[in-house]
């Protein structure tokens, strides 16, 4: 296949199978970071701006954001190969649950582990649901965000 016939290539509803995984491009998160969502969101909670007080917390240190964290996990999806063969077909957002098991330090470099957990057929017959596992996974191999998004995907034209 030539870099066309790929750069055309797109995935569906029906293409992505349940127990497939992917992984992301990884990124380091840096004290520009978390001073840059900081001053976005104007969350200036004193764990991710304050390194007195956060030294003297059960972390020791500042902490990122956890809604940062997120955040990049979503943009290196972004980067990822399946993203570009199934941009065209995302139709939306539907749903998004995330736990926080880990903090994520100044320096720490992650990249997402994706996986197809679920797929639901919808009441019209052009759409489908498809259930994500995302795991934010650090240079230790320890998980410090993961969650589930549900996407809403065109099915393949009939």
């Amino acid at each position: 296949m030539n870099y066309q016939e790929l750069k055309e290539q797109k995935l569906y509803w029906e293409d992505l199978a349940i127990g497939e995984v992917f992984e992301t491009p990884s990124r380091t998160i840096t004290e520009a970071d978390i001073v840059n969502f900081a001053c976005l969101s104007a969350d200036f909670n004193r764990l991710h701006v304050d390194t007195t007080y956060a030294s003297q917390s059960a972390f020791g240190q500042r902490i990122a954001h956890g809604m940062l964290v997120v955040s990049v996990m979503s943009g290196l999806t972004t980067r990822m190969l399946l993203n570009h063969f199934i941009e065209d077909n995302l139709l939306g957002l539907l749903d998004m649950h995330v736990r926080f098991p880990k903090p994520v330090f100044v320096g720490d470099t992650i990249h997402v582990r994706v996986e197809v957990i679920d797929k639901n057929e919808t009441s019209k017959p052009e759409r489908g649901i498809v259930t994500f596992r995302r795991q934010a996974v650090d240079q230790r191999g320890q998980v410090a965000v993961e969650g589930e998004w549900k996407l809403l995907l065109r099915r393949r034209p009939r």
